[in-house]
């Protein structure tokens, strides 16, 4: 069941490979931590637990899926699912899409060492609309099923998002689940519920998921395939629990020529997620985020990618540190070209075009909790940040207690008329702002520098 992938340069392969083996040059060379004057493996063998250097094999594990001529034959998620299974099990390898339109009713969990590959525009992942129903009997945190009200539209294997107020608090519970038996109206869960799902609080069954999904997985590459997230049919869903792609606790992810489209919601969303690199995608069209790096994630990449129409094109959400946005068009979004805020530090805006965002160009978030969770030690450089926002846009907005702030080399313009536009807004609380080497040109005021 072995097949070369034609058009995958031995580059590609080593690349891939050295993705899904965790392999690194510090561990191969013997320079980790604690391990200086370690002979370097120099001829690696495959040995029983070793994860660690493993030889390039020439060739891994390749399954194809389609609708037709394929290993795997379908169109739904649930081959999609066996294909990536079936390569999981056996210690990796390629999962190949064949051209299609695949619909899908619950989101299709990735595995570690799986790398999938659709086959450009022509492989598309659609999202099934969404339909809610109520729930019809309390269902306790101790429980693994849910009784549905009559007319629900459920079936065994779909996903469902559970959602409810709390009895205590009035704050708003979500759970996500599959469906994987039933009786009637009453649905086994695939995991308890570990919150209470009282009619008090007016518990509802959702068919909301995303359409990739990975948790605690690592070294993953998905590449060259499309995901429509169907907006116009389904609600609107959090983009920190779904989206096109939503990934939480992941290491090593790799999105490559993937676009990510229509959903009502975020397009990328990644929480507490490291090392994970988004490149040349094409994220639009999204109701939310069209690339959402979440909190804790660490030195994210996001190079080469068109984030156009969304409502926000990068957003840095919390505790976003070491990640570097560059050479990315970021265009028409509806409120702010890049949203960076709440202990989001030491991260590199460079060298993109930020245009004709709603609102603000790039935006500094205030953040109320005070000085240690500003978004500090941030550059902005050498972008091109033009026609920012309506008769009172701002291009960039520094708001909040920030510190250490380098705004450089940026051309930022507005060619629409000055109106009451402001270049560059300064609140009063900055410090150590560093602006250098900007072209500011087309505005009523250049620079409102507001510190006290």
């Amino acid at each position: 069941m072995t097949i070369h992938i034609p058009g995958l340069s031995p580059l590609d392969r080593r690349s891939f490979l050295f993705t899904a083996s965790g392999l690194g040059a510090a561990v191969l060379t013997g320079s980790a931590q604690g391990a200086e004057g370690r002979p370097p493996v120099t001829s690696p063998r495959a040995t029983s637990g070793d994860r660690v250097a493993e030889p390039d094999w020439e060739e891994r594990l390749t399954v194809t899926v389609g609708p037709k001529d394929a290993q795997l034959v379908g169109s739904d998620d649930k081959v999609l699912q066996a294909a990536v299974d079936y390569v999981a099990r056996l210690g990796g390898g390629t999962v190949k899409i064949l051209p299609g339109v695949y619909k899908t009713r619950s989101a299709v969990h990735l595995a570690s060492r799986v790398r999938i590959v659709g086959s450009g525009p022509d492989s598309v992942i659609i999202k099934e609309p969404s339909h809610s129903a109520k729930l019809a009997e309390d269902s306790d945190w101790y429980d693994q099923e849910v009784t549905l009200a009559a007319g629900h539209g459920f079936r065994v294997g779909d996903a469902v998002c559970l959602r409810t107020k709390n009895a205590d608090n009035g704050s708003n519970e979500v759970l996500k689940r599959t469906f994987v038996a039933r009786s009637g109206n009453r649905f086994k869960l695939d995991k308890g519920l570990r919150k209470n799902l009282w009619l008090s609080g007016k518990p509802t069954a959702s068919a909301l998921h995303a359409l990739f999904e990975g948790e605690h997985v690592e070294n993953v590459v998905i590449e060259n395939l499309t995901l429509d997230g169907n907006r116009e049919n389904n609600e609107n869903f959090n983009g920190n629990y779904g989206g096109c792609v939503f990934m939480q606790d992941c290491n090593n992810i790799t999105l490559r020529n993937v676009t990510t489209r229509n959903y009502n919601g975020d397009g990328i969303s990644w929480q507490i997620c490291h090392d994970v690199v988004v490149e040349n995608c094409h994220s639009h069209d999204n109701a939310d985020l069209g690339l959402h790096p979440g909190s804790g994630s660490q030195r994210p990449v996001i190079v080469g990618n068109k984030l156009e129409r969304n409502g926000i094109g990068v957003f840095f959400c919390w505790g976003v540190k070491y990640g570097l946005c560059e050479k990315n068009l970021i265009e028409a979004n509806t409120k702010y070209g890049v949203s960076i805020g709440h202990c989001d530090t030491d991260n590199l805006i460079r060298n993109n075009d930020i245009l004709r965002s709603g609102r603000v160009g790039v935006l500094f978030r205030v953040d109320e909790r005070g000085k240690n969770f500003a978004p500090h030690r941030n550059t902005v450089a050498d972008n091109r940040i033009i026609d920012s926002g309506a008769e009172k846009g701002v291009a960039v907005d520094l708001q909040g207690k920030l510190e250490s702030i380098t705004i450089r080399g940026n051309d930022i313009r507005e060619t629409r008329g000055a109106g009451e536009r402001v270049g560059i807004q300064i609140g009063k609380q900055i410090k150590d702002l560093r602006l250098e080497d900007n072209e500011i040109q087309g505005f009523s005021t250049q620079v409102s520098d507001n510190r006290e």
